[in-house]
């Protein structure tokens, strides 16, 4: 059964989204050539608990680690380990979630680390402009096939890539996962309606080359069949009469990887900003 928020419940979730953004912004300054995708986990969870917030993801369904860090072929659900670095050219996606004041909030951005091949990163720019367009139709009235059909028509149709079907967006508040499941695939005018109160997580994750993934033998990291990169881009958002609000935030992430070196920015066309 779908849960709709009040006003107060999303303040709420607001809150858990800002201190998801100020983690993801904190790595995206601290990410370097060369360091543990462990030590980036070890400084999350250390920022996360000084804010009053718990790690969503350490132990939920036994996952060991506060963050989700997948490289390259992992779609997502990398585990965070001392003996995985981060090298020269990577695509690195960071998902982060947060449990505050009884509610959760989540989100997730791919960072290009050094020199990174165009080709990538053009991959990584469809990638975010997708998850804009699947916002924007994530309206009052709209059903939640459209959202999912905005972010395939785009990438497989004008950009060739292949969306993950197996893994999906969902609901969130109480829960980490909630209904409704929001697919990045999908038929305009189908599903559910979009109604005031609803709060979902919508989050592409599109692979360079074909759409199909399996899963590794920890049981949690998700690659490609044809070992292609993947880019993983994700947004809460509140949906009500007046309006879409964004309750997540990459602004301070953007702010974050302009003073790092270190990594590369996803530009971003003026056409993404105006969906918001």
């Amino acid at each position: 059964m779908i849960q709709y928020k009040s006003r107060e419940e999303v303040v709420l979730i607001r809150e858990s989204c800002r201190i998801v953004s100020d983690t993801l912004a904190l790595l995206a300054s601290n990410i370097q050539v060369g360091m543990s995708t462990l030590a980036l986990d070890r400084l999350a969870e250390e920022f996360i608990r000084s804010q009053g917030g718990v790690p969503a993801f350490k132990g939920y369904r036994g996952f060991p680690a506060s963050l989700c860090i997948s490289i390259n072929k992992e779609v997502v659900h990398g585990i965070p380990r001392e003996d995985v670095r981060m090298n020269d050219g990577d695509l690195v996606s960071i998902d982060c979630g947060v449990l505050k004041g009884g509610y959760f909030g989540d989100a997730a951005y791919t960072f290009p680390v050094g020199n990174v091949t165009e080709e990538h990163m053009k991959l990584c720019q469809a990638t975010l402009l997708s998850l804009y367009k699947g916002l924007a139709s994530a309206r009052c009235g709209m059903r939640l096939g459209d959202i999912g059909h905005a972010i395939q028509s785009f990438i497989e149709g004008e950009c060739g890539y292949g969306v993950v079907r197996e893994l999906v967006g969902h609901g969130i508040g109480k829960e980490l996962h909630e209904e409704p499941v929001v697919s990045n695939v999908g038929k305009r005018g189908s599903g559910p309606l979009l109604r005031h109160g609803l709060v979902i997580a919508v989050e592409p994750m599109v692979n360079l080359g074909k759409r199909e993934v399996a899963v590794l033998d920890d049981h949690w990291t998700v690659v490609s069949r044809d070992e292609s990169v993947s880019a993983h881009y994700e947004h809460t958002v509140a949906i009500f009469r007046e309006g879409t609000e964004i309750l997540s935030d990459h602004s301070g992430i953007a702010l974050a990887i302009a003073s790092n070196p270190c990594l590369r920015m996803v530009d971003m066309q003026e056409e993404a900003f105006a969906l918001q």
